[in-house]
């Protein structure tokens, strides 16, 4: 047995919580329970986590805000951090915008509206954390992350800091290089330019209403479930194979959107697994294209 205590007298103001349940903090609203859960405050305490479980052999999880991934009907083993407290921003000169690694792109949006600062509207809408929106270079609308990132802060497996430049970072389509490394990102360095605070709104309006007009926002979902396949689109693939409202216990295929899949009746990870499965058969049966996961599947 770990003693965790040892642990949490390492820790400053961290929030820990045991045997916690993770659909709490899923955006599918699914998911078993953590061995321990952080609610970590500061780098300090993240450092000293990192130490911990490595010292001590002990699987470590970021879960971030909890968007994109399914987690385990079975938990996650370990010690899971949630970062959603490290959530500071910073505006330098030169346009340049700090951001640690918790925030959300809402709330890193509404400053730089404030700030009239331009550059980052496409990822208005997209839900979780900049942490996790760096992991895997998200996009939208024509834009990514590596459009806009100058330099990335990490933490490796022996608690050192290290820095990245965007040519470091490897970003490729929903690829950076720290799903390579397995480090947390910890803080981002943003180049952005001067815009006029008027038409940043009206774009983020205008990206926002897309948004809600096409994707399922009214259901517990984990955005897009599946990359976009080299010349096609995967929602009209999943459309065309006549996947659109298809249903594995309480997980299904939404019928406002293919390329997303929804909680409709308390869904378990396990119907969306079979799901996921059984849309990939359909789909290559239909038109012989293999559809890859973007969703990440985490846990035991």
């Amino acid at each position: 047995m770990v003693n965790y205590s040892e642990l949490t007298s390492l820790l400053n103001n961290s929030e820990v919580k045991y045997d916690e349940p993770l659909k709490k903090y899923s955006y599918t609203k699914t998911g078993g329970n953590s061995d321990i859960l952080i609610l970590v405050k500061s780098t300090e305490d993240l450092v000293n986590i990192v130490n911990f479980a490595n010292i001590n052999n002990i699987p470590l999880t970021i879960l971030g805000n909890g968007s994109n991934i399914l987690i385990s009907d079975k938990g996650i083993r370990g010690i899971t951090v949630i970062t959603s407290e490290l959530n500071k921003i910073e505006i330098l000169e030169n346009n340049i915008v700090t951001c640690e690694a918790g925030a959300t792109l809402k709330e890193l949006t509404d400053i730089l509206i404030e700030e009239e600062l331009t550059g980052l509207e496409f990822a208005c809408g997209i839900p979780g954390s900049i942490g996790g929106a760096i992991f895997m270079n998200a996009g939208a609308y024509g834009g990514e992350m590596k459009d806009v990132v100058l330099k990335v802060e990490t933490i490796d497996k022996y608690g050192n800091i290290k820095i990245y430049n965007n040519e470091q970072m490897e970003f490729s389509y929903r690829h950076s290089i720290i799903q390579d490394n397995k480090e947390i990102v910890t803080k981002i360095y943003f180049k952005l330019q001067k815009g006029i605070k008027e038409n940043i709104i009206a774009e983020v309006n205008d990206l926002n209403k897309k948004r809600s007009d096409k994707q399922p926002l009214e259901y517990p979902s984990c955005g897009s479930v599946f990359k976009r396949p080299e010349g096609h689109f995967a929602g009209k693939l999943i459309q065309d194979a006549g996947c659109q409202g298809l249903t594995v216990g309480g997980a299904q295929v939404s019928t406002k959107h293919a390329g997303f899949m929804v909680n409709i009746d308390n869904a378990s990870c396990e119907d969306y697994k079979n799901l996921i499965k059984l849309v990939q058969e359909k789909v290559f049966e239909n038109s012989g294209v293999k559809l890859e996961r973007e969703v990440k599947i985490i846990g035991e």
